[in-house]
């Protein structure tokens, strides 16, 4: 006969037995999310190619190729020597060409120095036998420092790149339509002012203090996920010529002619980074708060957030939605900021059809 006691004894026990198969196993894998490549130095950006591979880039200056096998290759595709890994600086942000099958043209986000000025560029580079050579500098003179160097660079639906900087730590350059910092830039892929800008320069938005993602939703609608003063992390919605506000306003704050975000992470630091558009949310990387975020938006709303892998793996850098229906992260634990695992840095693969008893809201 079983008695209250050993029934209880029992109900904690399969209780227990549950909530330890529930841990995240030693190498970080579960059922959502499965380790691809380890032993990276804080990778940033990640780009697909054609075949399957994917591109990496290490802050350090060196680009990687994990092949279409999943095979991380022991020697880099490419060593950017101009890079300068300077605090948040460094080889930072990848993206193809939209006809890199035809051009095979890769272009480049670093850190460099010059007459003793911290500055970073873009810079394109042809990829071929199993190599990038031949760089050329695409647009030069972003105002850089030790902090808030921005870096993700993407193609837009409309052909041309589009380039987050941050404010390299003078928050006025924000605010100045003059300056290339604390901007969301758009230009030809040859680096030229994209037509129709707003003020006939590179500049297509302002008053940013850090953008590190950039993501396109439904319609085309451009979305950006923004660093800010040590809480208030924003997720904007960003227009052609529009003020997001830095420095002037935060979180709520409202000043006519400045744009308060879709949503803002209040007194928590999100600390976002690479974003992506998947499903109707955009997903994005958590510094900082060491999650995987999923933003739910509908129509021009953000309806709730939620965290997945919360503390498992760490700082996450960049999130990319791969040619599978599956995302990729990477994690920036070796950054200096981060408490870096055995294994560390990872490129990590996510089903995001198991997210779904993952995450909680707030």
């Amino acid at each position: 006969m079983i008695t209250l006691r050993s029934a209880l004894i029992i109900m904690a026990t399969v209780l227990m037995s549950a909530a330890c198969s529930a841990q995240p196993a030693p190498d970080g894998n579960t059922g959502a999310a499965v380790v691809i490549a380890g032993g990276l130095d804080t990778p940033w950006g990640l780009a697909f190619l054609p075949d399957g591979g994917i591109l990496v880039t290490e802050r350090k200056g060196t680009v990687r190729l994990i092949a279409a096998g999943g095979q991380l290759q022991a020697e880099p595709v490419a060593t950017v020597s101009a890079a300068v890994e300077t605090g948040e600086g460094g080889l930072l942000g990848i993206a193809l060409h939209p006809n890199f099958s035809s051009n095979h043209l890769v272009y480049l986000y670093y850190t460099y120095s010059a007459s003793g000025q911290t500055l970073n560029r873009v810079a394109r580079m042809t990829y071929s036998g199993g190599r990038l050579t031949g760089e050329e500098v695409v647009l030069g003179g972003i105002p850089g420092a030790s902090i808030h160097d921005g870096g993700r660079i993407k193609f837009g639906p409309d052909g041309f790149l589009y380039i987050g900087t941050g404010d390299a730590a003078v928050s006025s350059l924000a605010q100045d339509t003059g300056s290339l910092a604390g901007k969301i830039l758009r230009v030809t892929d040859a680096g030229q002012p994209a037509p129709g800008n707003p003020f006939g320069s590179e500049v297509y938005s302002y008053g940013h203090r850090n953008v590190e993602g950039l993501a396109w939703g439904l319609n085309g609608a451009l979305y950006a996920t923004e660093h800010g003063s040590s809480a208030t992390d924003e997720i904007n919605r960003i227009e052609a010529g529009k003020n997001y506000g830095w420095p002037e306003i935060r979180g709520d704050e409202t000043i006519p002619g400045m744009v308060t975000p879709l949503r803002h992470s209040g007194s928590v630091t999100w600390a976002p980074s690479g974003a992506a558009f998947f499903n109707g949310s955009l997903f994005f990387g958590g510094l900082a708060g060491q999650a995987l975020y999923e933003a739910v938006i509908q129509g021009n709303v953000v309806t709730e957030v939620k965290e997945h892998f919360k503390g498992q793996f760490g700082r996450v850098r960049d999130v990319v939605a791969g040619p599978d229906s599956r995302l990729y992260i990477t994690t920036s634990n070796r950054d200096g900021r981060g408490n870096p695992a055995s294994n560390d840095d990872r490129i990590i693969r996510v089903d995001p059809s198991n997210l779904q008893n993952a995450g909680r809201l707030f």
